[in-house]
């Protein structure tokens, strides 16, 4: 108990850099990496507020999210009231109604007082989403208002686990008796699985292929759905991740999202968006781990003197810096063309994810690398930047995916 505390004291070093952000559009200690720089007065407003409640809500609890797992419940419904639980969602069912270059500013924020909570914000709000976007007007209001408020938490049901990146050769089946679909089969790594209060699951009600794929909205307490073991991970500690479960579970067919064969489209639709928000997510991480490290090397002295000193040092700070930056210059220009529904979105989403997924948990590792051993302690934030970012180049598609995306649009005839 002595160390946590001892612990969570050294965290204070990254909640008064928090703070600091929140402050004067961040000019102060960033300079040259200031996040507010190309945005309107409305998004810089966004923003502070994201930043305002990372500081005094997320960061003083990070670690201990991390180091006991704790799924935390009642700070994420803070968060809805503010906004963050339907941020581009349509606001006549509860949602902000912003944009997804918004999106991507409020995340990015979030991020940098905890990058795991944030990421399952995304998630739940890629979920909100879908249903605002696919769903019936009866739906839209059945379910969105909920999420809006974090009264309930969705999951987003896609990958199983003989289908990962090959996602539309998935098995979960969906067979119509009736007014209900009869679902057996079981989905993996799920986020929030157990605790959630909303499944967006994508099960086969046809044939083979991307074709025969639908998506079916399943509630908790639906008898034949059940939960598989809480998951031991590296990072993202702060959600559960479990199986998800389906044994001769009955959802009623009003609770299918669009019509038969279009989920795995309304899947894809999702993950367009979700990998701008997990780029987001990445960027934020990264954006903490640059200030703690530019903080550090002022304030460690070896040889006689600050680290800061060290033309190697200033250099390596330099090449994080330029790769903060250009990640979120490509995750906004995606954002952009998403939201105008350009015909490079898909590739420009899949070039933001690759990059700054890639780039930031680079940047994450280099700032534990600088802090020396006390980079390697679980006292030190750094190192929970760079163990939650990690997973990052793995879901919402993983990076070789991404690459595949690219070159097709390349290569099209």
């Amino acid at each position: 108990m002595a160390m946590l505390r001892s612990g969570y004291r050294r965290f204070g070093c990254l909640r008064a850099a928090l703070k600091s952000l929140a402050q004067t559009h961040h000019r102060s200690i960033t300079f040259c990496i200031d996040p507010s720089l190309g945005l309107n007065e409305e998004q810089k407003g966004f923003q502070k507020v994201a930043f305002d409640f990372a500081a005094r809500e997320m960061a003083p609890n990070m670690a201990e999210w991390d180091q006991k797992e704790l799924f935390p419940v009642d700070v994420m419904r803070k968060a809805a009231q503010l906004g963050f639980g339907g941020v581009y969602v349509r606001t006549d069912v509860g949602g902000s109604g912003l944009s997804r270059l918004d999106t991507s500013v409020i995340f990015e924020a979030l991020a940098t007082g905890c990058t795991s909570t944030t990421a399952y914000i995304s998630i739940h709000n890629m979920c909100a989403w879908m249903i605002d976007s696919f769903g019936n007007e009866e739906q839209r209001h059945k379910f969105c208002p909920p999420l809006c408020t974090m009264e309930k938490f969705a999951s987003y049901c896609l990958t199983e686990p003989g289908s990962g990146s090959d996602a539309a050769s998935l098995l979960t089946s969906a067979k119509q008796q009736g007014d209900h679909y009869i679902l057996n089969g079981s989905k993996a790594f799920i986020s929030g699985g157990g605790e959630s209060d909303i499944y967006v699951v994508m099960c086969r009600t046809g044939g083979s292929g991307a074709k025969g794929i639908s998506c079916i909205v399943v509630e908790k307490g639906t008898p034949g759905l059940s939960f598989g073991k809480k998951e031991k991970k590296v990072g993202w500690n702060s959600q559960p991740t479990r199986a998800v479960i389906f044994e001769d579970c009955a959802v009623p067919v009003a609770n299918r999202i669009g019509t038969e064969g279009q989920g795995f489209l309304i899947a894809m639709k999702g993950l367009n968006g979700g990998r701008i928000n997990v780029a987001s997510c990445s960027l934020g991480a990264a954006h903490a781990s640059v200030i703690l490290t530019q903080e550090h090397l002022k304030v460690r002295k070896q040889f006689g003197a600050p680290l800061a000193r060290s033309q190697y040092l200033q250099f390596q700070l330099a090449d994080m810096a330029t790769k903060l930056v250009a990640s979120r210059l490509m995750i906004r220009t995606a954002a952009v063309a998403l939201q105008e529904e350009r015909e490079d979105a898909v590739a420009l989403c899949s070039m933001a994810k690759l990059f700054a997924t890639e780039e930031c948990f680079a940047i994450c590792n280099q700032a534990l690398q600088m802090h020396g051993g006390y980079g390697y302690l679980k006292d030190y934030a750094v190192q929970q930047y760079m163990r939650d970012s990690r997973v990052h180049q793995i879901l919402e598609g993983s990076n070789e995916v991404m690459r595949m995306l690219i070159s097709r649009n390349l290569l099209q005839d």
